[in-house]
């Protein structure tokens, strides 16, 4: 649920945009209380591009004391499931906004809708037509030249009435008729060319069954949702600056007395982000392929898959914050959404030490049956306290801080060399252990009692500091490393980046399974969440350090 901080927090860390600058002009005229709403439709799960919706349609009603509905746009059966209703009320409810009683469907007004198609009917402004969809589209004209009356759209009022009611009957086949605006075949917004309102579709709704077999089509349905709720402002992204007049035109003909007023549509540009798919279509084609694992796969930023992999809605929305509300398009990088999460998770995230590719080290000379604990700060940024950490005669580092033949500069663990664990000794490695073929399998080191960490040793020193994890108490678990699911270069038939995760077996402190926190951070690894789905597995939120 939205909080007050949340609203002080937007007031004062958000510029002003265009979108505001209206609606504060508006407030100080006719309209007395803003009321927004959120319209998806319930045919696939919510992406990034729609959190910034959600953050905005919400974010602006707290600010102005104003109501959002959530409000789907249901109007399509064959796409369309209770699952995915469920799947963004939860989604919603996670970004920290309550729609409360303000929970609507299209479907809910569809007697309305076929109330209101009989209405245009008998002004004359629609017209059942018998025209193919081919047709429809081949009459339709182009931006360059008018389009063509359909031989059907003289038809009689009675005529209409008619076959529009024996078209609710089921008595024509799918494709057979609809039901057409009758409106301008020659204007140059080609959306005005006499659109199609009604289709016939054999397919049960998930809300209302078989009741109907015909359904209003989005543009007829959208705005005349948004009259009957009485939004004042309807936000909607730029590829729909030209469907305006015809949004505005079914709600002036309608003659519905309870519209106050005409929603006032502002349009935004729609957001894009590198290195990501965000269309529905190539979602679900992943999907359906066996590509990802599901829409929550945490490759994915859908909503499910960014909360899968660890992002916090705090993320989102300071990155909404950050990347604004603009009229012309853009492509915002990625990096954009990853320092949101770096700059946030560094001062919540509890420090941990965990080795992703390990090397086993043996402290020869540290007694065989003994363990004792070092103490950790959970968080160098800020006072999370601190935690035991046990340490014994065996444990794991990274393979890549030791070096055989070492380049200048290396001030990890080499033969010879001295390097201190964190938290802990110095110790020195004494002999390189290999198998047949030459490779490393383990080190021999000595420790120096005397140099133990937070002792007050102030005797020598060495450059280098690594992190470790006692082999004794290590929590064996799978970490997902993540590429971008697709590459700069990729076309649109060849998107997805085929190696863009891989898992490898990692040895972690044994506090990731005794602490309370939710992320992680592994040091000089990134950012990690436990998975919500896999048991022992952590997700890299974020890399430690940006990349570009």
């Amino acid at each position: 649920m939205e909080t007050t901080e949340t609203k002080e927090t937007m007031e004062t860390k958000e510029t002003k945009h265009f979108i505001q600058e209206h609606i504060e002009q508006d407030l100080g005229t006719e309209t007395n209380k803003l009321a927004t709403r959120f319209p998806p439709e319930p045919n696939g799960h919510l992406h990034i591009g729609h959190a910034k919706s959600i953050h905005l349609n919400f974010g602006l009603a707290l600010q102005y004391g104003g109501t959002c509905n959530l409000r789907f746009d249901d109007t399509d059966p064959t796409k369309e499931s209770q699952e995915y209703v469920d799947s963004i009320m939860d989604d919603v409810q996670w970004m920290g906004f309550d729609f409360h009683n303000k929970l609507f469907f299209a479907s809910d007004y569809f007697e309305q809708m076929y109330q209101f198609a009989l209405i245009l009917i008998n002004k004359g402004l629609a017209f059942v037509c018998d025209l193919t969809p081919e047709q429809v589209q081949e009459y339709r004209g182009s931006y360059t030249e008018p389009g063509k009356e359909s031989p059907y759209r003289n038809r009689t009022i009675e005529e209409n009435l008619k076959l529009f009611a024996e078209m609710r009957e089921g008595k024509y086949k799918e494709g057979e008729k609809t039901l057409r605006a009758k409106i301008d075949m020659t204007s140059p917004n080609i959306s005005l060319r006499d659109p199609v309102i009604y289709r016939i579709t054999y397919v049960p709704h998930y809300r209302t069954g078989s009741s109907w077999c015909i359904y209003p089509m989005y543009d007829y349905a959208h705005p005349l949702e948004d009259a009957i709720e009485g939004i004042t402002h309807s936000l909607c992204s730029i590829e729909f600056v030209n469907n305006r007049p015809l949004y505005d035109w079914f709600v002036e003909n309608v003659n519905y007395s309870k519209f106050e007023r005409k929603p006032r549509q502002i349009e935004f540009a729609k957001m894009q982000m590198t290195n990501t798919i965000m269309g529905k279509r190539y979602l679900k084609k992943l999907v359906d392929e066996g590509k990802v694992s599901g829409w929550d796969d945490p490759r994915l930023h859908t909503i499910k898959g960014l909360r899968r992999r660890g992002y916090t809605p705090e993320i989102i929305k300071e990155f909404c914050h950050q990347t604004g509300i603009s009229k012309t398009g853009g492509i915002v990088e990625i990096h954009t959404l990853e320092n949101c999460a770096r700059n946030i998770l560094k001062s919540q995230a509890y420090s941990i030490m965990a080795v992703i590719n390990p090397l086993k080290v043996t402290i020869t000379n540290y007694p065989t049956d003994q363990t004792e604990y070092v103490t950790l700060e959970n968080n160098a940024e800020t006072d999370l306290g601190s935690r035991q950490v046990p340490f014994g005669r065996e444990i794991y580092i990274e393979a890549e801080d030791f070096m055989e033949d070492p380049p200048k500069k290396f001030f990890r663990l080499t033969p010879g060399g001295e390097v201190r664990l964190k938290g802990a000794y110095f110790i020195k490695c004494q002999e390189v252990i290999k198998d047949s073929q030459g490779n490393i399998t383990g080190l021999n080191c000595t420790y120096d009692v005397q140099t133990k960490s937070g002792t007050g040793f102030t005797g020598r020193k060495v450059k280098g500091t690594i992190h470790w994890v006692a082999v004794e108490t290590a929590v064996k678990a799978t970490v997902q490393l993540f590429d971008y699911i697709t590459t700069e270069d990729s076309t649109e038939d060849n998107r997805f980046n085929e190696n863009s995760m891989e898992q490898k077996t990692a040895y972690i402190e044994p506090e990731i399974e005794q602490s309370a926190a939710l992320q992680f951070q592994f040091l000089r690894h990134g950012y990690f969440a436990k998975d919500n789905v896999l048991a022992k597995t952590y997700n890299c939120i974020v890399n430690l350090k940006s990349t570009y």
